[in-house]
């Protein structure tokens, strides 16, 4: 999709203050992508997030060339969700991406510098 053909979702309902409080969003290092085997979508992120690692799943096989081209970046993760099972592997977290549901080609939401793992978003 070209930057001219984008067409801007309109916004969703207006949420209580306190709901986006609810939200822990922290900062994690990046420090291994694995293939998840049998998956055509699937890789398995190691992340840092300064207390503790934690395995997360990521569809992004389809979205680049070579997933593996994140290790060792910072990017922004939604910690506070139940963990989901797929594909033999526990998924502790969600990478937070920006332009899957517009219809471009994901992007990591990054801090613009490096901070300690695991600072909070608010």
């Amino acid at each position: 999709m070209y930057m001219a053909d984008f067409k801007v979702a309109p916004l969703k309902p207006r949420i209580p203050l306190d709901l986006l409080e609810k939200l822990d969003m922290r900062v994690g290092t990046i420090d291994k992508v694995e293939d998840v085997e049998g998956s055509d979508k699937l890789v398995k992120l190691s992340v840092n997030f300064g207390d503790k690692r934690r395995c997360v799943l990521v569809g992004m096989k389809k979205e680049r060339k070579n997933p593996r081209e994140i290790e060792g970046m910072q990017a922004l993760f939604l910690v506070n969700v139940d963990p989901r099972k797929m594909m033999g592997h526990e998924s502790e977290a969600m990478l937070l991406d920006i332009g899957y549901p517009d219809g471009i080609t994901p992007v990591l939401a990054v801090p613009e510098k490096p901070v300690p793992d695991g600072s909070r978003t608010g």
